[in-house]
């Protein structure tokens, strides 16, 4: 179940690189999309546990829970919608590829995970996988341009707050359920990113946004907020956080068949090749134990 909710997160994620872009700058601003974001999950994560699993939770983790609200939240969604709004969905996909190496490298000092070498050989294989597909024609040759390097440097500042993020909720979904843990989490990453997504606030013209721009923005908060960190910390319940970070790989993946589905793309020899590595890939981190 937690591999399922984890290829769902995948799947959500590939697409959401596109769907977000569309809303930024235009229609809202990339701080005052993540206050949106914010306040409609923490709404929603606030609500579900009202309904179906109320738990309280002890004074002492609510500092590390701060902490994951910072790092999950306010500083991983902020540098990454920032980022995403300065350079090119293809970009920022390929700044994500760093991720799973940091989460990795992290939870082998804080939580002495162990470093086994077919984890390690599973995520050089998701790297190649990934990049492969990413890179195919040559769509990233612009990923040192100077209009778009401080964009790449935000994304891989949002990768390493989520690699710190996942490596310190992971003890929490020891002693809590999914839920407890998450509203916790949201409700203090909102009052973290009022402070900059607060003053444009008002600005935001509801009545003039086009229908589509609706469903993407709905989207965004119901899918890539809501259900994508719900279903994350879900599985980090009985997987590591390498594990949970490695899906990354698979969003591009994922992206590419969404599109080969509705009639804009169609299966190659690089496609085929790259998701070969890249669920080598996951069995390596995810299965193989020797």
């Amino acid at each position: 179940m937690a591999h399922l909710a984890l290829l769902a997160v995948a799947i959500i994620y590939g697409l959401n690189y596109s769907i977000a872009k569309d809303v930024m700058p235009g229609h809202i601003t990339p701080l005052t999309f993540i206050l949106v974001r914010a306040i409609g999950a923490t709404s929603l994560f606030w609500l579900t546990a009202r309904l179906f699993s109320w738990e309280r939770i002890k004074r002492k983790d609510l500092p590390r829970l701060a902490l994951c609200g910072m790092f999950g939240v306010a500083c991983n969604q902020m540098l990454f919608f920032e980022g995403l709004n300065l350079t090119t969905p293809i970009n920022a996909a390929v700044m994500m590829t760093v991720n799973p190496i940091l989460v990795l490298v992290l939870s082998a000092i804080i939580l002495k995970e162990s470093l086994r070498p077919g984890r390690i050989f599973g995520i050089v294989l998701g790297i190649m996988g990934a990049l492969f597909l990413i890179t195919r024609g040559g769509q990233v040759t612009d990923i040192l341009d100077s209009d778009k390097s401080w964009g790449n440097v935000l994304v891989l500042l949002n990768a390493l707050s989520y690699g710190v993020y996942l490596v310190l909720v992971k003890p929490l979904m020891k002693k809590y359920k999914a839920i407890t843990v998450i509203r916790w989490v949201f409700l203090f990453g909102l009052f973290m990113v009022l402070p900059f997504g607060g003053p444009h606030f008002g600005d935001i013209e509801w009545g003039a946004m086009p229908v589509d721009i609706w469903w993407k923005v709905g989207f965004v908060v119901i899918c890539t907020t809501y259900l994508a960190y719900l279903l994350n910390v879900f599985a980090l319940k009985t997987v590591s956080s390498t594990t949970v970070s490695f899906y990354i790989y698979l969003q591009p993946l994922f992206a590419a068949l969404t599109a080969i589905v509705m009639g804009k793309d169609e299966i190659t020899l690089i496609l085929c090749l790259a998701a070969l590595l890249l669920f080598t890939g996951v069995y390596f981190v995810s299965f193989y134990k020797r």
